[in-house]
């Protein structure tokens, strides 16, 4: 069940992208594929995701910042 409802909140978030700005859409990405990864990564206990979100959130907001610097 975890699964499907993980799966229906990235169809969800990745559908309502549509206004978003670059940097935006690649913290979203990164949160979420960082939220899996936690889950992952501590065998689905909610710290792991959430943190797992959080930190993935950051790096892909990052992401679109190291690019333009270079």
């Amino acid at each position: 069940m975890n699964k499907t409802i993980m799966s229906a909140m990235i169809i969800v978030m990745l559908t309502g992208c549509s206004g978003l700005s670059t940097k935006q859409k690649n913290a979203a990405t990164g949160a979420a594929i960082g939220g899996v990864a936690g889950a992952v990564l501590t065998g689905g206990s909610s710290f792991g995701t959430v943190g797992g979100a959080a930190i993935g959130g950051v790096i892909g907001h990052g992401v679109d910042s190291a690019g333009k610097r270079k």
